[in-house]
């Protein structure tokens, strides 16, 4: 069995509940694989005695869940009011030009993935981005180059 199996079925044993929690459960899986293997749906189907079709909605549904493996650095760009205000989506606009990559994609070497959250709770420095645990605020398009540079 692949090192991806075992960590998928200890992961799915953890997870068995009833009435069975399939948001937990594929949330579980994507924190211990980094992402929720197409791959992996008969075995968390079965594990949560539910239909792939059920779980394929529930992972297609959520923005949040990722059917890829992510770059090895998650870039994240708050999109909540204050951000919105100070205009996020011209960082969004800046980081997807500079890394050459849409929102959900990673760049081809594997080592930025670029997605977008709600809120990264840096309202009073914003716009914020977090790169992997680092949140940075007050990032203007400008300092886009300067900011990726750090984890490169």
């Amino acid at each position: 069995m692949k090192e991806q199996d075992l960590q998928l079925a200890s992961i799915l044993e953890r997870c068995r509940t009833d009435p069975p929690n399939i948001l937990d459960a594929l949330l579980a899986v994507q924190g211990g694989l980094g992402y929720v293997p197409p791959t992996a749906l008969p075995d968390i189907a079965r594990a949560l005695t539910m239909t792939e079709a059920d779980v394929a909605g529930v992972l297609t549904y959520y923005p949040e869940l990722r059917t890829h493996p992510p770059g090895r650095h998650l870039i994240r760009v708050c999109t909540g009011e204050s951000c919105v205000a100070n205009h996020c989506g011209r960082l969004l606009a800046a980081l997807a030009d500079e890394l050459r990559i849409g929102m959900g994609a990673t760049t081809p070497d594997g080592r930025f993935t670029l997605e977008k959250v709600y809120c990264v709770g840096n309202c009073a420095v914003s716009p914020s981005v977090m790169i992997d645990e680092d949140v940075h605020g007050r990032v203007a398009p400008t300092d886009v180059p300067k900011l990726l540079q750090g984890y490169k």
